[in-house]
């Protein structure tokens, strides 16, 4: 067996809360990798995925501290090391391939100057070779023309050439381990599945062990050898990625699967009832029992050991009982019924007339020239000619790759950009192209979801403040009426009461796009605008906003334009489909018809680019993973 490049032994990190108390955020993990391996860490949000990943380079984030354990990197005790070591490592043998490759990269830094720096940081090559070797890295990750992207700045970048731009500069130095923090999230699935070969490739070629944290599961099935499921700060079931797909153990890896929405049911998929657990000492029993349906008096008061189960395959598990779960099967999908049937529809809550939108503006010069000589503007157009009506109660969705024009139109939607030609009418009446021109009830209304929750989430404001802030602007509700629904609120984004008086510093990724959905939802708006809000969330609390949203939707028959790239998602919500490309709509129908062969070309394309989860084996739990295959188009 070869020498792990990386060992974890017995490792527990947390952070002191305001009370003083310590919040344990990984419990006795060990961990071991060896060169040229992949594994895989999955888990629900605020599990200890991104704090495992980290502890690899012996990094820590800001409030955390090491408890116990050890990480031996090459053999070195990372945090026995100096900074200055630390710093030589870090860059050189550990790279890091981030999750938004935007903020990672300098603005104002031509992309081969960061590269360039990457290599004088990490190499000795001479400044002849480094010029080189920039061109060598973006040719090794696939990019076009690395001459003239060279001499780019980022923002002139689409987001996959920003991803294939931070992977350069993270293999620039040859590194021997490669941890990946969800390197693939908000990439559309063309991009996502490229970046995907790219990374496999890299591997094949370089020999590079990689620790690949995601909450994507078919993205782990596609990279990973090995993987390690997280819950409570413990590994709960570990083990070769394929075999643990179509087997799994644990009723936590049984529940995450069962989420996972399905490129070929409309059904919404169940999440895990519950909240994950938060730590403040080292309580016995099993972390998941109050969340698991099978938990006895042993679960409860006797913690259960990470053994070792041999059947036909090699598989750690941490669970009293998983022997005898194996023919349990999860509760069914929900069947999603639309609160207005199609027969019943009326006149539209929002209708889009040949909508027309770009980009940028051209100076003073440059306009009284033109209209001088009656020319038009050679910028070509981001949005043109676009068309369609959103009833109440009804979803629809907007898919095509980054660029088709998605966003632009949410954003024209929501007053946050003016179109250039064309109207846009809400229920019934004109809708003012700024939203500093719509009255206060309008723009209650109209609510607006981000992909990126700290674009909506005031740093210095706590979760309390944050929701309180819409509920008395529109509702003028006092303070404790207000604490009450904010309870409320996060309540039904699977967020417990102690949120209340975290900021959003304090929280992980998913916990801030819950924060932001339910500030959204704090409105009561008639009309919701979701750009890829399910992106960074696990499948588990995916599954529990997209039961919300159905809820909300049948309670209220609130309407929804969804933006996202994971087209199971799309199936599992949308009542219809516009597949966008270039800016135009290339076909726009219900989902059972865009979804079913004959596919218009396009379409085919994307859903042929969709990640694929092992078939189950036939060992009667009753699973069914996603799986899809393209037919011929007739």
């Amino acid at each position: 067996m070869n020498t792990p490049l990386v060992e974890i032994e017995h490792l527990r990190v947390g952070y002191r809360n305001a009370s003083g108390e310590m919040i344990h955020v990984l419990r006795d993990v060990s961990l071991d990798v060896s060169m040229g391996e992949s594994i895989g860490i999955v888990g629900e949000s605020g599990c200890g995925k991104s704090t495992l990943a980290l502890a690899f380079m012996g990094y820590l984030r800001r409030g955390s501290e090491r408890i116990a354990g050890t990480v031996r990197f090459d053999g070195r005790d990372l945090f026995a090391l100096d900074d200055k070591a630390l710093t030589r490592l870090r860059g050189g043998q550990i790279a890091v391939i981030p999750q938004n490759a935007g903020q990672a990269l300098t603005p104002t830094l031509r992309i081969g100057a960061q590269i360039a720096e990457a290599l004088a940081l990490h190499t000795t090559l001479s400044p002849k070779a480094v010029s080189s070797r920039v061109v060598e890295l973006l040719m090794q990750v696939r990019l076009p023309t690395p001459e003239v992207l060279a001499r780019r700045y980022p923002h002139e970048l689409s987001g996959g050439q920003q991803q294939r731009v931070a992977i350069a500069m993270a293999i620039a130095s040859q590194p021997s381990l490669l941890v990946l923090d969800e390197p693939t999230t908000g990439l559309d699935v063309t991009t996502q599945a490229a970046i995907l070969d790219l990374l496999a490739g890299l591997q094949r070629e370089m020999g590079v062990a990689m620790i690949c944290v995601s909450h994507d599961i078919g993205m782990i099935a596609r990279l990973s050898q090995r993987v390690a499921v997280l819950y409570g700060g413990e590994i709960a079931e570990m083990g070769e990625t394929q075999a643990l797909l179509r087997k799994p153990l644990h009723p936590y890896t049984r529940g995450l699967l069962a989420a996972i929405p399905t490129i070929h049911d409309t059904a919404i998929p169940r999440g895990i009832s519950g909240h994950p657990p938060i730590f403040t000492d080292y309580s016995v029993g099993c972390a998941f029992a109050p969340r698991c349906a099978h938990a006895d008096e042993t679960c409860r008061d006797v913690s259960p050991a990470l053994d070792l189960h041999r059947s036909d395959d090699v598989r750690q598990v941490r669970c009293h009982h998983f022997a005898s779960l194996l023919e349990k099967t999860p509760p069914p999908p929900l069947n999603r019924v639309p609160s207005v049937p199609p027969g019943e529809q009326h006149s539209p809550l929002l209708e889009l007339v040949d909508v027309s939108m770009r980009y940028g503006h051209d100076g003073i010069v440059e306009v009284i020239r033109r209209r001088m000589s009656n020319e038009a503007s050679d910028r070509p157009m981001t949005v043109q000619a676009v068309g369609f009506s959103v009833h109440r109660g009804e979803t629809v969705a907007l898919v095509g790759e980054s660029g088709s024009g998605k966003s632009t139109i949410v954003r024209a939607i929501s007053g946050l950009m003016r179109p250039l030609a064309g109207g846009i009418a809400f229920a019934g009446k004109p809708l003012a192209g700024s939203i500093d021109q719509r009255p206060q009830e309008v723009r209650r209304a109209i609510q607006i979801i981000f992909q990126n929750p700290d674009a909506s989430l005031n740093p210095r404001h706590t979760v309390a403040d944050i929701l309180a802030q819409p509920l008395r602007l529109y509702f003028r509700l006092n303070e404790r009426e207000c604490r009450q629904r904010a309870a409320a609120l996060l309540e039904r984004v699977r967020l417990n009461t102690a949120y209340l008086t975290r900021y959003p510093a304090q929280l992980s990724g998913g916990e801030k796009q819950r924060v932001a959905i339910a500030r959204a939802f704090a409105a009561e708006p008639d009309l919701v605008l979701c750009d890829e809000i399910t992106s960074a969330l696990d499948v588990s609390v995916q599954a529990a906003i997209l039961e919300l949203l159905v809820d909300l939707q049948r309670e209220r028959g609130t309407a929804y334009i969804v933006i996202a790239h994971d087209l199971a998602v799309v199936r599992a919500l949308a009542d219809r489909v516009a597949v966008l490309k270039g800016g135009r709509i290339c076909e726009i129908d219900s989902v059972d018809e865009v979804y079913a062969p004959p596919y218009h070309p396009y379409t085919e394309q994307l859903l042929a680019s969709v990640l694929q989860l092992p078939a189950h084996a036939a060992n009667g739990a009753g699973y069914a993973l996603p799986t899809y295959t393209i037919s011929p188009s007739r």
